[in-house]
């Protein structure tokens, strides 16, 4: 039976139906994760803050790049590729160009970062954008945008002509992966993907580099991940990733999550619309089901929702009493801005940006302050003490 740090098996994984053709219930996939390689105990899971996990210098230095000074990981997100281009050109009514796609994101970069500690881009749009975010942290990422729609399970794929050698050549401080992962999917399917992940692990820990891994939940049924039968469902997909990626052998150094919950469907918030999936009480508790899955640090993504659903968000999970340990948020801050550049032209939108997408980041780092520090999972009272 899995465990929390407490020792006590959370609420919201006690008494699971199993999915017929799953791989398992979530109770399984924590089961494995305190077996596999004798390299988890108890105690490491129970406390994730006994000083036995290490950093090699370069990961150290790699996530001291993209903190602020408190420790909290307050990153801008601007990685968007395919689907940043189908929104500008149908704004426009017209292609966006990968031009376009360079020039916004430089925009966003040059502006967002002076209020954030990092931001994240892609090598092929974004590299211009990386000389102009005054001194601040660098994420690359190193997937193909999207999935291959041709085969089943939303396999990914790595960009063709990078490598973690060339990423961080190009200046990266950190190295950030985006998989579609259910623990509900098909055995053969999570195989492919966990042997993708584990490759892509090694190659960060021979290059000393740390490795983000963002992972986004979905239906192996193919249901509707906008519906209410899904957001019953994504405390437990949530979960899952979390418990099977949190394992030592994938050497993932920050969790990159979606919040467990979906808040239009949380009874009692400002975003609820009506219909209710779970209590105020029990979106609280699964935030902290969610935590007790990992000992690793692991940060919320903003999954497209707008800025005041994003902090009330945040809120929530600071009232939870979860240890998050920051944010990489993208269209939270900036994706209103999308009609204005389409439509006005690289003026208008940095008017927009200097102004509103100010606002926006700004309201995300004073929900931060929920947020804990990542130097605590190693032990340490500061990051100076980590060396």
């Amino acid at each position: 039976m899995p465990l929390s740090k407490t020792g006590i098996i959370p609420p919201a994984l006690r008494n699971r139906r199993h999915i017929p053709g799953a791989r398992g219930c979530v109770e399984l996939q924590l089961k494995r994760k305190l077996q596999i390689d004798g390299k988890y105990t108890q105690e490491k899971i129970d406390t994730g803050e006994d000083g036995t996990m290490k950093l090699t210098p370069g990961k150290l230095a790699g996530l001291k790049a993209v903190s602020n000074p408190r420790g909290v990981i307050a990153a801008a997100a601007m990685d968007q590729r395919g689907s940043l281009q189908k929104s500008l050109a149908k704004e426009r009514g017209s292609a966006a160009t990968g031009k376009d796609l360079e020039d916004f994101k430089t925009l966003v970069t040059d502006v967002l970062c002076k209020h954030a500690s990092a931001i994240l881009l892609d090598p092929e749009y974004g590299l211009p954008a990386t000389k102009h975010r005054h001194g601040k942290g660098l994420l690359l990422a190193y997937e193909k945008t999207g999935y291959d729609a041709t085969t089943p399970g939303r396999l990914p794929d790595l960009l063709d002509v990078w490598s973690v050698r060339r990423l961080k050549e190009a200046g990266a401080d950190c190295i950030k992966i985006l998989l579609y992962y259910t623990p509900f999917e098909k055995t053969a399917v999570n195989d492919l993907k966990q042997a993708w992940i584990e490759r892509i692990g090694d190659e960060c820990l021979a290059h000393d580099i740390p490795f983000f891994l963002e992972f986004v939940g979905y239906d192996a049924e193919g249901g509707d991940e906008k519906s209410l039968a899904y957001a019953k469902k994504k405390p437990e997909i949530v979960s899952g990733a979390m418990a099977e990626f949190g394992k030592e052998r994938y050497n993932v150094d920050v969790l990159k999550v979606e919040v467990p919950i979906v808040m239009e469907f949380v009874a009692g918030t400002k975003a609820f619309k009506g219909e209710a999936a779970y209590t105020r009480a029990e979106a609280l508790q699964h935030f902290r089901d969610a935590e007790a899955m990992t000992h690793k640090p692991f940060i919320y993504l903003s999954a497209g929702v707008s800025n005041p659903v994003f902090i009330e968000t945040l809120e929530l999970a600071g009232e939870s009493g979860t240890k998050f340990n920051g944010v990489l948020c993208g269209r939270a801050t900036w994706k209103d801005g999308i009609p204005i550049f389409a439509k006005q032209g690289e003026a208008a939108f940095r008017q927009w940006l200097e102004t509103t997408g100010v606002e926006n980041i700004k309201n995300v780092n004073l929900a931060l302050e929920a947020a804990s520090p990542w130097f605590l999972k190693y032990g340490a009272k500061s990051m100076a003490e980590l060396g």
